[in-house]
Parts: C-alpha cells; structure tokens; sequence
C-alpha cells in the first residue's frame, strides 16, 4: 500500500474514534464547539482547581523527561482523613490516557474518584500529565507551538516519560511505586514492563480499561476507516499536533464523516459502546477542560496497532526512515511475554467497551498471561462497563476502585 495512502487510512480511524472516547451520547463535530482546552484557566494548577478546595493537602511539581519535555505532576500527600502516628505512605502514580489530562480524574466527587480515594486510604498519590496536554506544555528547548516539540509517539512515553516519572518519585519516596492507568495508560505499562523500564521499581500495576491490540474492536467507523483511502492525511496537511479543537483536524473530520455517510453526530456511542454510568453533572465538567492535544504520530501509531494486530515501534512506512532510526527496515517488535511473572497485576474490562474490547483483551491475556503466577494477576470483567465508565463512572468507586484500593493494599 502506497504511504500517503496508508497514513490516510491511519488518520480517519483515530480522527473518528479517539475524539470520542470520553464524549455524549451526541458529540456534535461543529467547528468551535470545545474552545480552548489547552490553555491552564486563570494560571492555576490543577492542585488549586480540583484538590485543595476539597481538603485534601496537594503539591505542584515539574519532572523534566529525559528527552527535555516538563511534566506537571500534583502529588496529594494527605486525605481528609489524617493518618495518626508515623506512618510511611507507598506511593501511587495514576496515569491517564490518550486526549485527556490529569483533571478528568477528578469529575467526581471525592468520595468517588480514585485519587482521592488512594489518598483517603493513606496512599501517597502522583497524578501524571503527559507531555502535550494543558498543563504539560513546557519543554526546555522546545515551543509547544512548534512542529518539532510534537515529534513524538507513545514510543516516547515509554522510552523516556515514564521511567522518568519513576525515577522522580523513587528519589523523593524511597520507596517501589504503585501504578494505575487506563487506556493508553494501560499500553505503556504492559510495553514499559516488557522492556524493562522500570521493573525493578514497580510494586504493582492495576490496568483499567486496557489497550494492547485493537483489531477487534467492534467500532463500526474503525472497522471502516481503518480499511478506507483518503486524498489527503494529516500529515501532507502539515499537523504534527493533533488539536481535536482545532479547524483542520475538525474539517478533516466533517469531511471524512460525509465522504463514508458516517452518523458522526453520535460517534460516542458508535466508538465507545454504551456507556452504563456517566452523571450528566460530570459530562458538562468535562466539556469545559476535555479534550486535550496529543501528537498526531501517536495516533498514527495506535492505529497501525489496528490495522496490524502486531505491536511495534512507529512503523514510518518506508524501509530507508526505518533504517536510519532503528537499523532495520521494518520497525523492532515489542514483546509483552517478557514481563515479568511475578508483578502483581490486575486488569479490569468491561464487556460493552468498544475500544478495550473483550476479544482483544482475552488475545492479551491468553498471549502473554498464561504463565504469570496464579497469585500475582487479577482480572476483573464488568459485563455492562465500557471505556469512559472506567474514569468517571458514578458507581467506579463500587465497582472498580475499591478492587484497586484492595489490590495495593495486598501488595504492600
């Protein structure tokens, strides 16, 4: 398949689904409808917005990666319930996915979203902001307005963000680190073990809603896009950031939906599956600071995992750009049978999730966790969950985050 080609077909599948994953039952693509989402409102942080006004004790802190991108992290120190005497509180980094931030973890109340619960249950909790997002947006060389500041892919979160988190917060703890992620949060731990980044300063690792392969995701508009050919891609047109709220990823959008004859005023639905417990209250919330920016060449590469069924490094389509980054001419494999057996893992699926879909998991599980000691892996399915539940569902405290809260608890 021709490259232009190809990177079309790549573009239309996470043009239509990615914008979706954390949408309504009607997300309407009118140009304008999301404003800006990437400026940080008033110049606070997230502390000052989300946590602090809660009563929970919040710290605002930078972690530069080493490949130069500053990170914002706020690091929750106490619940609203103090813990008495000289306790020594483990460490948790709650990572979020692709198109959102930090902040959406927080749509809830307190006494229903996971970093506030960690904390009220004596965690010391970290809540990462990938490179891009709004508060995430400094590098020490590079504007973000630049096409070179967006010349990454999650190949890089593996390579260089998350072993720097890890060794921020190792320095300033002492201690091995809990980790929670969801989504592309998911795919960047199971990598990340399998390369081994940060193995030897992991505790445990709870996956929500996980991403591994994407092939059988039941989306009727991927199924289509990732099959179809477009005149133009996103990167002919120039985009190295993919600004869902900016005016030629939207058209590029409009004008896919109409060439295919796609309902793309009802994309959540057809994308992410029946969400069972979003509060209307949280959706409007998260209305006004989602979606975020990502690179684009992270997209593309979420998609070749869609149209391959194999993951790799970015595939750049040609022989001779392969070679010159990787001195071969296809892209290195990753290969998750390399994890280590005897990381407490737990997994939580839910069975109406059309991104994290169901077939997809089970290849995950039946490919690479076979082997893994029966004691340290937990698997958890939610018949009537799908993937925007797992981050700000009603009932996720019931349902998902007391599981999580045990979890650590049994590994500490």
């Amino acid at each position: 398949m021709p490259f232009v080609d190809s990177m079309n077909s790549i573009a239309l599948t996470f043009c239509v689904i990615v914008l979706a994953v954390h949408g309504p039952q009607t997300w309407a693509l009118d140009r304008g409808f999301l404003g800006n989402r990437n400026s940080t409102p008033s110049g606070e942080g997230l502390c000052a917005s989300s946590i602090t006004i809660h009563g929970y004790k919040c710290q605002e802190l930078e972690i530069t990666t080493k490949d130069g991108y500053i990170l914002s992290v706020q690091r929750i120190l106490d619940g609203r319930v103090k813990v008495v005497g000289n306790v020594t509180k483990e460490p948790v980094i709650v990572q979020h996915g692709v198109l959102v931030d930090g902040a959406t973890w927080f749509l809830n109340r307190p006494e229903q979203n996971l970093p506030m619960i960690l904390a009220d249950n004596g965690f010391d909790v970290w809540v990462v902001n990938t490179r891009g997002t709004r508060y995430s947006r400094k590098h020490i060389k590079l504007d973000a307005s630049s096409q070179e500041y967006w010349y990454w892919s999650w190949d890089d979160l593996v390579a260089y963000e998350l072993p720097s988190v890890f060794d921020f917060i190792s320095k300033k703890t002492g201690q091995k680190i809990h980790y929670v992620g969801h989504s592309l949060g998911t795919l960047t731990a199971l990598v990340s073990l399998a390369e081994g980044k940060w193995v030897n300063q992991v505790k445990s690792v709870a996956l929500l809603s996980p991403i591994a392969y994407l092939k059988r995701m039941t989306t009727p508009i991927g199924a289509i896009a990732a099959r179809s050919l477009l005149g133009e891609s996103l990167t002919s047109m120039g985009i190295a950031e993919f600004d869902p709220n900016g005016v030629r990823v939207t058209d590029f959008i409009h004008n896919s939906c109409d060439k295919y004859n796609l309902n793309c005023n009802d994309l959540f639905t057809l994308v992410t599956g029946e969400n069972c417990c979003l509060d209307k209250s949280s959706f409007s919330d998260f209305m006004k600071i989602e979606p975020q920016s990502s690179s684009t060449r992270t997209l593309f590469h979420l998609a070749q995992i869609v149209r391959t069924d194999v993951l790799s490094k970015f595939d750049f389509m040609r022989p001779n750009i392969n070679m010159l980054h990787y001195g071969q001419p296809t892209p290195p494999l990753y290969d998750l049978s390399k994890i280590p057996k005897d990381i407490p893992i737990f997994m939580s699926y839910g069975g109406a999730d059309a991104l994290s879909d169901i077939a997809d998991v089970k290849k995950l599980l039946s490919d690479h966790f076979q082997d893994h000691e029966a004691d340290k892996l937990s698997v958890q399915f939610i018949q009537n969950y799908a993937h925007g539940d797992y981050m700000f569902a009603t009932n996720a405290h019931e349902q998902v985050y007391r599981n999580v809260t045990s979890f650590f608890k049994r590994n500490f």
